[in-house]
């Protein structure tokens, strides 16, 4: 990175392999069908001279995301989108040599491969990336599938993949009998474990064309059936059972439209965004909205009505606010946290305020204080202590929070912010404030 612009340098190592991969026509082909980011060559200084073949500028990616903030629906796109490529990259006679979900970006709305140098000469020998694509990939989606969506957190402790052995242990008994599951899984965790005892590297045997090819597609076959069946979770279904009449919905979008022509913002965060409604207000004006949500079924929901609509202006993704994504990885420099992909010029938090400062314990100061820092507009909704919302939040715990009140949110977020408007929002009790950072 040097002056904000990414470059990447092809070594002399990777030469042959790089010359192949443009005049195969496999680098237009990929690039022609929105599978691959686009790059041209530069004449920017390597990093390594010594051992730098070219330089190139890939096509840049507006916001970094990871598998363990995507739902099932993207990673199982993300999926497929990579199956597809090795389709193609075998009619040209290369093959990938990674197949790392991490290789993979949404970029308007549909997920792009961002590793430009993960081909290779195709052999005729076992695919490279099997294992790999079977560890990110395939087995993250059966266990959210089969057993539990959450189990696709996992991806954020086993950073290459889940491991086979794991999977095949936690998928229920019944997949044993699915030939696909078995083979892809089962079988290919005690395959592991065998050769993993072998002192003596095994030989590679050369296959035939045709059984590369037929690997690709028993995996495809297996990817598509597997689907994710939508469960009811405590707030995908907010809008149907919120208090807000209809009288009060269309007044806090009408508000929330005045707002936005005030900000004219070009990215936008929309914290607590749930299926997305009101991040489309603000995509509908061509704004880059990433549309975060702890409920991950409200995220499927969200991906699902996205892609539906050929939406390519926002991103939904899986965030715990009180819990984001770490840095971690190598140094804890690999995977940048949550935080250090910001800030972001706007962002949303509607009806927000009452799980951090109850659900979470979080006073008012430190909420401003992390919202200062992340943002130059806000627009935050504030939810009174009468509001049923609040009241559903309270049943089950005393009311230790005499100071959640108005004039203390007030006191709290004019430490961080100047408040340029508040509009209560007619048929409730709630009040919708625009504000910009000191």
């Amino acid at each position: 990175m040097r002056e904000g612009v990414l470059y990447r340098q092809v070594n002399t190592a990777y030469r042959d392999p790089f010359d192949l991969f443009i005049r195969s026509g496999l680098y237009k082909a990929l690039t022609d069908s929105g599978l691959l980011v686009r790059h041209e060559e530069v004449a920017e200084p390597p990093a390594d001279p010594g051992t730098a073949y070219k330089v190139i500028r890939p096509e840049p990616v507006p916001f970094i995301s990871y598998p363990y903030e995507w739902c099932f629906g993207q990673l199982k796109d993300a999926a497929l989108t990579t199956l597809r490529i090795q389709k193609i990259a075998l009619e040209h006679g290369m093959s990938l040599k990674d197949a790392s979900a991490y290789n993979i970006q949404f970029l308007d709305g549909k997920p792009v491969l961002i590793d430009t140098l993960s081909f290779e000469k195709l052999r005729m020998k076992p695919w490279v990336a099997y294992r790999q694509f079977c560890q990110h990939f395939l087995g993250p989606l059966l266990l959210m599938a089969r057993k539990d969506f959450r189990l696709g957190q996992l991806s954020k402790v086993f950073l290459d993949g889940l491991p086979l052995d794991l999977t095949s242990r936690l998928l229920p008994g019944s997949t044993r009998l699915s030939p696909g599951i078995a083979t892809h899984i089962h079988l290919h965790a005690m395959s592991q474990r065998y050769f993993s005892t072998k002192s003596v590297r095994v030989k590679e045997r050369e296959i035939r064309f045709v059984s590369l090819e037929g690997l690709v597609d028993g995996l495809e076959s297996l990817v598509k059936k597997t689907d994710f069946r939508l469960k009811k979770t405590e707030w995908a279904n907010y809008y149907r059972e919120t208090n807000y009449s209809s009288e009060a919905f269309d007044h806090k979008k009408a508000v929330l439209d005045e707002f936005l022509d005030v900000m004219r913002p070009k990215r936008l965060w929309d914290l607590g965004a749930n299926t997305g409604v009101f991040s489309r207000a603000a995509a509908r004006r061509g704004i880059n909205t990433i549309a975060f949500d702890i409920d991950f079924v409200a995220v499927e929901m969200n991906y699902r009505e996205c892609r539906a609509g050929n939406e390519t202006r926002i991103l939904p993704l899986v965030l715990d606010l009180a819990n984001p994504s770490p840095s971690i990885g190598w140094a804890n420099r690999e995977r940048e946290s949550w935080l250090e992909r910001g800030p972001v010029e706007a962002v949303f938090a509607l009806a927000l305020i009452h799980h951090l400062a109850i659900s979470n314990n979080l006073p008012f100061p430190m909420i401003a204080d992390l919202l200062g820092r992340l943002c130059t507009w806000l627009v935050i909704e504030f939810v009174p202590k009468n509001d049923s919302q609040v009241q559903r939040l309270l049943a089950m715990r005393e009311d230790v929070f005499p100071r959640y009140t108005q004039p203390e949110f007030e006191a709290a977020f004019r430490e961080r912010f100047d408040i340029l408007k508040a509009v209560p929002i007619r048929g409730s009790e709630r009040t919708l404030y625009l504000m910009k950072a000191l």
